[in-house]
């Protein structure tokens, strides 16, 4: 699913700047350290890309990576990418319930808070891991079970917004670090999925970045950190004309699409 329907990068930045003048920054030596991935796949800064959550996949593109939902992909579909040459990542919603999932009823009421504007979709009070941790440990399982490469978890930056819960920076900090480490534990290379004000701190736990509009909220200057780290960054606009951002996207070696907001087929790649 795609960010909020909100300004997450400017809350995001707010509450950032809130927590150093109040001297509530979170420190790094409180953090565990980064579960390595020995072997993983891990793209190339230069991968071209297709990110298609609804729809039948189409596979016909000659793209290196395709982004897919992991519950409705099937080992097969995971094969046909693979036999196509290109590497298999899997979608997995790590901070939101949705009432369609076939794991739903796993999550008990006092999870679930604020609706996150999408319809049937409520943010997770990421701080009660013993809850959570055994349903995204399951659901990663099901991506390796299904022979993905990757996993992009998606809507891991609920302290930028109003999820009903005080959720700090400290607590997405470690809820982000325990899924990129429990992703590598199953031989999964992991993808930050927006977060840019925590870049700094997540970018060794993780493998490559995936992002929404930073073009249009001027926010894109937070991931070179993932390019200067010789690590991958992808990347969409919904709203942008393709003159308006792709070549400050390839400028930046930023492997960026156009792409309309119900993430089915449709693409226009930057390069």
């Amino acid at each position: 699913m795609r960010r909020p329907p909100l300004l997450v990068g400017l809350v995001g930045l707010v509450i950032v700047l809130a927590g150093l003048l109040t001297g509530a920054a979170p420190k790094a030596e409180a953090l565990p350290g980064p579960v390595r991935c020995r072997g993983c796949w891990q793209p190339e800064l230069e991968t071209s890309w297709q990110w298609q959550l609804q729809g039948r996949v189409d596979l016909s593109l000659g793209v290196e990576m395709y982004d897919v939902d992991g519950f409705e992909a099937t080992r097969s579909l995971v094969r046909r990418i693979h036999d196509r040459g290109a590497a298999a990542v899997c979608y997995v919603n790590a901070g939101a319930w949705e009432r369609w999932r076939p794991d739903a009823d796993r999550f008990p009421q006092e999870v679930l808070g604020r609706s996150n504007g999408w319809p049937g979709e409520r943010w997770l009070d990421i701080r009660q891991l013993r809850i959570l941790a055994p349903i995204m440990r399951d659901r990663i399982e099901m991506c390796a079970r299904k022979g993905f490469d990757g996993i992009e978890f998606d809507l891991v930056d609920g302290y930028a917004n109003r999820t009903g819960f005080p959720i700090g920076a400290q607590d997405q900090l470690r809820y982000n670090i325990w899924l990129a480490n429990q992703a590598h534990r199953h031989g999964l290379s992991a993808a930050l999925k927006n977060d840019l004000a925590q870049i700094p701190r997540l970018v060794r736990y993780f493998d490559y970045a995936l992002n929404e509009q930073c073009f249009q909220y001027d926010e894109c200057g937070r991931l070179r950190r993932f390019v200067e780290e010789g690590k991958a960054v992808f990347g969409v606009e919904y709203h942008l004309a393709t003159d308006e951002f792709c070549p400050q996207a390839n400028a930046m070696n930023f492997n960026f699409l156009r792409k309309r907001l119900s993430l089915k087929r449709f693409r226009i790649a930057c390069r």
